[in-house]
């Protein structure tokens, strides 16, 4: 009986983490470059059951009676890096990735210390002093991992062909880092639509082309992400339901079968 309050508090606890992810994939789908995370769920190692002291078997036998489960867990969670739409800006500092790839973004903490992120999101523009940077300031990386500075940023046309080669003018700049990873598993989020590698990431070549003047959008399907919601909500309720049902059993044989 206990096992069962249990097992139907885990499915709560699977639940809640389903709705988490359902509501922040809600909450970003317009956040340009987003991709949406997916959670999967698993049970718990199935436990041996085991029958002793039986009388009517003898009382020294151990005699096994199956497997039981202790309900579910959260298995992982993992990005959906499928491509998102593209919606046009003519923005001269706006870029999509069409294909697996990521722009290489220099960012600086509160102490100083530079950290290389990866994102999709190429909603960029220029400071002053001609560098490339994203909405919240932080360095655009070129081939090299040079910081890309533009000459004149604001007197020349600046263009930018699907390999990633920055033109001001006639004059070649810089080209835009873009590279993938072997396995995805290996990045981890930073912030709505940055990525940082961990231990065990492998950098590869990128096979993604740039579009100038677009930006890619979230991938997340807005219907699909209710339709996910409902059925979350549906199994909390299951389970709430489950737990109200066993604590009447147990208040019945404690306060009325316990009496007799």
């Amino acid at each position: 009986m206990v096992r069962a309050l249990y097992t139907a508090w885990t499915g709560l606890r699977n639940e809640e983490k389903r709705m988490d992810v359902v509501t922040n994939n809600m909450a970003n789908a317009d956040t340009t470059g987003y991709k949406k995370i997916d959670v999967t769920a698993q049970s718990f190692d199935r436990q041996l059951a085991v029958k002793i002291n039986d009388a009517t078997e003898g009382p020294d036998l151990i005699r096994g009676i199956g497997g039981v489960t202790l309900g579910v867990k959260i298995g992982e969670t993992y990005f959906d890096m499928s491509q998102g739409n593209f919606r046009q800006t003519e923005d001269l500092y706006n870029f999509a990735l069409s294909g697996n790839g990521f722009f290489t973004i220099s960012t600086t903490d509160k102490s100083g210390t530079e950290h290389i992120r990866y994102t999709r999101d190429g909603d960029f523009t220029v400071t002053r002093d001609g560098y490339l940077v994203t909405k919240d300031g932080d360095f655009v990386l070129g081939d090299g991992g040079n910081r890309i500075q533009i000459p004149d940023a604001n007197l020349v046309e600046i263009s930018v062909n699907q390999m990633g080669e920055i033109y001001s003018g006639n004059t070649y700049v810089s080209k835009l880092q873009i590279v993938d990873f072997e396995n995805y598993d290996y990045l981890s989020s930073y912030g709505e639509n940055m990525y940082e590698a961990v231990n065990g990431a492998t950098i590869v070549g990128s096979n993604a082309t740039v579009n100038q003047g677009y930006l890619e959008m979230s991938n997340v399907n807005m219907v699909t992400e209710m339709v996910d919601m409902i059925a979350v909500t549906r199994a909390y309720e299951t389970n709430q339901k489950m737990m109200q049902t066993v604590d009447q059993t147990l208040d019945k044989a404690v306060n009325n079968i316990g009496n007799v």
